[in-house]
């Protein structure tokens, strides 16, 4: 199991409190989505995921076999590179190029064949579908294309997990779907996603297993969230033809 929490506590860096008594759960290659309002707890549980808030009070608590109760700051750059992390705001290196963007992550966790890196570039381009854009500052880029960059730089080191928080909040609804549909299919090759979003919409074309933030709470509502989208399709439907739904 990548992710592994029990009755954990997740408090702001300032010691409030923001999720009691959470458990959460990522196998390989599964999808998730966390929901709920802005400011529901959602980043600060991402942010435990990816090592960047500690976790101190918890029955259980793992990411890739570490125990984060007892986990040494010093080996956190060690389990970082075997994660993808993707944000709104894309966080790309505005003076340099796609390509060195690129580089400058490779380099960073340990690549020193130039001819290693120049072929793993490739691949990522390849995969995200921006071949072309390697020497493209990130200015020259549309949102949607700086966002495939920045998945592009999330998958250079082959993650086991991805965390996107939020990653097509700042994308119109078609760009939007079309970075879905990309993270979606690096799920299927077993890379497992975990993204926040207040996109709704999406949860019904692409489904996945899907946790509620709410009164400082975490709950897995997959099986409510495809009751209520039955429902609504059933209302809308004529007579005639109403069937269910479902989200598998």
């Amino acid at each position: 199991m990548l992710v592994d929490y029990q009755k954990v506590n997740i408090y702001h860096q300032e010691g409030k409190p923001v999720l009691s008594g959470v458990d959460f759960h990522v196998d390989e290659g599964e999808f998730i989505y966390l929901i709920g309002r802005v400011g529901s707890g959602k980043s600060s549980l991402l942010k435990t995921v990816y090592f960047e808030l500690d976790i101190e009070e918890a029955e259980k608590a793992t990411v890739m076999e570490q125990d984060l109760r007892t986990l040494k700051r010093k080996h956190v750059p060690a389990l970082r590179r075997q994660m993808g992390v993707i944000f709104q705001d894309f966080q790309l290196l505005s003076d340099r190029t796609v390509y060195k963007n690129l580089r400058f992550v490779l380099r960073a966790t340990g690549w020193k064949g130039k001819k290693q890196i120049d072929e793993r570039i490739k691949e990522v381009l390849s995969d995200v579908g921006l071949e072309d854009k390697a020497d493209k500052m990130p200015h020259e880029l549309s949102g949607g294309e700086q966002q495939r960059i920045a998945i592009a730089r999330a998958i250079l080191n082959k993650p086991k997990l991805i965390v996107a928080d939020e990653p097509t909040g700042n994308l119109d609804p078609e760009t939007a779907e079309n970075i879905i549909r990309l993270l979606r299919h690096i799920s299927q090759t077993g890379t497992s996603v975990i993204m926040s979003t207040h996109n709704m919409p999406l949860l019904d074309k692409y489904p996945g297993i899907v946790y509620r933030c709410e009164n400082g709470s975490l709950r897995e509502v997959t099986n409510d969230f495809n009751r209520m989208e039955c429902a609504d399709d059933a209302d809308e439907a004529p007579a005639d033809t109403q069937q269910p739904t479902s989200m598998a």
